[in-house]
Parts: structure tokens; sequence; C-alpha cells
């Protein structure tokens, strides 16, 4: 499965953004999907994932801010975030897992988009 990602971009604090992850190729299995971040100089690190079922998981410190959803199609899904920080700086991933109820996917990535909180 190839995953797409967008919806990154320069944003002030406070401020909210979109992104989405579009996944094609083998959409017919049931996939769990999420997003992970990779600040500079830091680890890639959890964010949020969504399961076939629909469960949703987050990193604690994000819960609250960031929600992730799916498209009805379930081959998209969205990181709404809000009340963004500088320290949301960094470039977000999408991923996607065959094993459908993962709270961390992790066996397909996409190419990551840039989403800079300025302060």
């Amino acid at each position: 499965v190839q995953l797409q990602a967008s919806g990154g971009g320069l944003v002030q604090a406070g401020g909210s953004l979109r992104l989405s992850c579009a996944a094609s190729g083998r959409t017919f299995r049931r996939y769990a999907m999420g997003w992970f971040r990779q600040a500079p100089g830091k680890e890639r690190e959890f964010v949020a994932s969504i399961t076939w079922s629909g469960s949703t998981y987050y990193a604690g410190s994000l819960k609250g801010r960031f929600t992730i959803s799916e498209a009805n199609a379930k081959n998209t899904v969205y990181l709404q975030m809000n009340s963004l920080k500088p320290e949301d700086t960094a470039v977000y991933y999408c991923a996607a897992d065959r094993r459908s109820e993962a709270t961390m996917p992790n066996d397909y990535w996409g190419q990551g988009t840039l989403v800079t909180v300025s302060s």
C-alpha cells in the first residue's frame, strides 16, 4: 500500500492545521493507520492512531488538541491539530499496518509532511 500525506505548512502558534493521508494500492485489506512525527534532532514519536474498528489512541501529551479520524471509505485518515505550539514543529508521517487493530501502525510509511509552528 502507498501512503500520501499532505496538509502541512506554516502556521502561527495557536492556529490549526488538518493533515490528510490517502492510502492507495491494496486498500481492500483492513489496515490500522496512524501518525508519527519527528522534530529536528529528535527521534520519531507516536502521535495518534485509529484501528479498523474505529478505536483511537493518542500520545498522552497531545490528547485534547489533536484528533484523528477517517473517511467513510477508510482509505483516508486525517489529523486535526488545534492550538498548535512551536514544539509541534516536525515532519509528520502517516503509517499503516496490516494488523487491523494495531495501536502503533508501522508496516507502511508515507513520505512525511512538514508542519512548522511559529511563535
